[in-house]
């Protein structure tokens, strides 16, 4: 069977929604010295990577870069990150992932992230699909979605064409 690929976002479309998502971080973090851009493994961890660029150019702020290892077969699984737990306790965060599905990965995400005091916890999606499992939301996001259940979003970030589809 041959599956149908829809296109979402293009290349220069997934560009500037992360420019956007960028400044949107900036204002929520205008008073503030660092954040840590926490990108899940792989693509959450890449899209990171991206903003920090953009954050670099854009504001005085330090981004510090997190990456988080997260089981997405089986959340319950330890979660571990790049930098300690010290590095982010008392500074804002923002927990980042290319496509908020089912919400599952960001809920065991963000629980994660709750060890320790924060001054402010928010996430970042490029993509945000209408239907969770659990009350969890993006706080800053490339694009919404109606999508049915079966359908699935690929998020290609790496090389020199991103693309998102709907297959």
């Amino acid at each position: 069977m041959i599956t149908k690929k829809n296109s979402i976002l293009t290349h220069e479309e997934i560009n500037h929604k992360i420019k956007r998502i960028a400044y949107q971080i900036y204002e929520s973090n205008v008073n503030e010295e660092e954040v840590v851009l926490a990108g899940i493994d792989s693509n959450g961890y890449i899209l990171a990577k991206k903003l920090k660029t953009i954050l670099s150019k854009i504001s005085t702020i330090k981004p510090i870069l997190c990456k988080v290892i997260i089981d997405k077969k089986n959340p319950l699984n330890t979660i571990s990150t790049s930098i300690s737990a010290k590095e982010y306790t008392n500074k804002s965060v923002i927990l980042i992932d290319d496509v908020l599905n089912s919400g599952t990965t960001l809920v065991y995400g963000v629980k994660h992230f709750l060890d320790v005091p924060l001054k402010q916890f928010k996430t970042a999606v490029l993509v945000n699909r209408n239907h969770k499992k659990y009350p969890v939301k993006a706080d800053f996001k490339g694009i919404s979605l109606s999508t049915s259940l079966h359908e699935h979003i690929d998020v290609i970030l790496e090389g020199s064409n991103f693309e998102a589809f709907l297959k």
